[in-house]
């Protein structure tokens, strides 16, 4: 498994702009579905949550827009952990036409587990979702960093005055 494909939608029509584009918040919508999707696939699904209480809350996200996202187009998310501790996971998605390698997007997102009864406070992923991590890291072990991964926000310094 390199990769996950953790959502697969068309692009509807509400989603899009005047130019026929996707909307800048509607990648963050797709991207926020995949998100759900993975936190299903380590344990963290609705029926989880509810009996213990745990989750995960985004704490920074950043998205790379790539290319054009048209109306009808079907696009998938496909998702790679970069890094990860006992509190912290640090996922890249990339958006695609699908069965297409070339992304259309990317958001790199670090998401923070927490424990709702503590008012939420961070806690420690469960050893159910630990493991399932750890797998999911294993088998993308032999992945290259994601290209856009670690990008600042910036213009460069003017070398005239």
């Amino acid at each position: 498994m390199p990769t996950l494909t953790t959502y697969t939608t068309p692009v509807l029509a509400d989603w899009v702009d005047y130019n026929g584009h996707l909307r800048d918040a509607y990648y963050m919508l797709i991207f926020s579905y995949a998100t759900d999707a993975f936190m299903d696939r380590i344990g963290l699904d609705s029926n989880n949550r509810d009996a213990s209480g745990h989750s995960l809350f985004t704490l920074e996200a950043h998205i790379n827009f790539l290319d054009e996202v048209k109306l009808g187009e079907q696009v998938e998310v496909r998702t790679q952990i970069v890094a990860l501790d006992r509190k912290r996971v640090h996922l890249y998605h990339s958006l695609h036409k699908v069965g297409v390698d070339d992304p259309l997007s990317a958001s790199e997102q670090m998401l923070l587990h927490v424990d709702l009864a503590t008012g939420p406070r961070s806690a420690p992923f469960s050893d159910a979702s630990w493991s399932a991590l750890e797998g999911i890291v294993e088998s993308q072990k032999d992945l290259p960093v994601p290209q856009y991964v670690g990008r600042v926000i910036g213009l460069p310094k003017s070398q005239s005055k």
